[in-house]
């Protein structure tokens, strides 16, 4: 936090609004839209309300399709069995980690010729990486299917000079405690789609009709942000450049000290994209390095530093067991995969001692 942000707090309790609703929700909501390019936005309780409430509006319901990105957090997938819906995890590529092009246009392709196309595309940008989004969209329009960016931890990031997010009919972002600008809770959809924004904002607010009384003609939900909160992220905007900026710094730093040791990858960043480099990634080849992941996360932990897998894909999780199969670069990612710190506070101090512990693990 910074003191731009308590000035903020300070207006919204001076206003006294606390509640959601107030000003500094509706400045929130313009400047962030002003700062990913869209045309508007709601700010929500989470990122998880955020793509609920556009799953409902793509209609998804009792045994609808959703075809999603396996390699991700669990939040990207819950809101489809919030829904009724049956959830179809999409393998990833090497070459950005994020959902397979090729791979979503067969698939579309396959349940077209099936007459079983799915309801929507959620479409995740992973560890501030946007995926390939052009061939992806294609497909979805081809097929009339609704496409959700899942830009929760892309903040920031740009897929050929645009936020990622805004480029199917509509996008959300997360502000949990973790990410690059944060309001310690919270969320945000942005589209350019008016009719989506205002009915998704309507289910926000309890579906509350437009009346003198407390009339409700729809089920809603108790999903939007406070005006406190919203303070909050006003405040954490005006620092998101200096924040990509020093994600990248320290990405630098560890690829610099790390990518010459055998069997170390990191995650690649294709030419499409300016990623943020939200959290640094790399692989460990236990063939190549003569060490496994876990003997890398271990050594950290012995020294107090924290670090972890990266995300066990979704059609490996117990709780979607039942829709199985195998996806294999996401497994591989996962079975070899490295989050290392990457806090903005870090310091080359910090920095030297990663790297060293690290270094030990190979014996130099």
């Amino acid at each position: 936090m910074g003191e731009k942000e308590l000035d903020f707090i300070h207006e919204a309790f001076a206003s006294n609004y606390i509640a959601p609703v107030g000003p500094q929700i509706e400045a929130f909501e313009q400047e962030f839209a002003e700062t990913v390019g869209a045309k508007y936005a709601v700010a929500v309780s989470s990122g998880t309300a955020a793509l609920h409430l556009l799953l409902r509006y793509a209609g998804v319901g009792s045994g609808d399709l959703v075809f999603c990105s396996t390699f991700t957090f669990v939040g990207s997938a819950n809101p489809i069995l919030y829904q009724g819906g049956r959830p179809i995890f999409i393998d990833s590529d090497y070459s950005s980690w994020n959902m397979d092009p090729a791979l979503l246009v067969s698939a579309l392709d396959r349940h077209a010729a099936q007459k079983c196309l799915p309801k929507a595309v959620i479409l995740v940008h992973l560890y501030g990486q946007p995926a390939d989004i052009d061939p992806i969209q294609v497909a979805c329009n081809k097929h009339g299917v609704f496409l959700i960016e899942d830009a929760a931890e892309a903040l920031g990031a740009e897929y050929k000079g645009k936020s990622p997010g805004t480029f199917g009919l509509a996008g959300f972002f997360s502000f949990n405690g973790n990410k690059i600008i944060t309001t310690s809770g919270g969320g945000m959809i942005v589209s350019d789609d008016e009719t989506l924004i205002k009915k998704v904002k309507f289910w926000a607010t309890q579906a509350k009709d437009n009346a003198s009384y407390y009339q409700h003609s729809e089920m809603g939900y108790n999903y939007r942000m406070s005006n406190v909160l919203a303070a909050i992220g006003r405040g954490q905007l005006r620092v998101l450049s200096d924040r990509v900026q020093k994600k990248r710094e320290i990405f630098e730093r560890y690829y610099e000290k790390l990518s010459s040791l055998p069997g170390i990858s990191f995650m690649p960043e294709p030419g499409f994209a300016h990623s943020t480099r939200w959290l640094t990634c790399l692989t460990v080849d236990p063939i190549k390095a003569g060490v496994d992941r876990d003997t890398v996360l271990n050594e950290l932990e012995k020294n107090n530093i924290e670090a972890r897998p990266t995300w066990k894909p979704m059609h490996m999780q117990p709780l979607f067991r039942r829709y199985g199969g195998h996806r294999t670069v996401a497994e591989r990612l996962f079975a070899n995969g490295i989050c290392l710190p990457s806090g903005t506070n870090m310091n080359e101090e910090d920095i030297k001692r990663v790297v060293k512990v690290i270094y030990s693990c190979w014996g130099t």
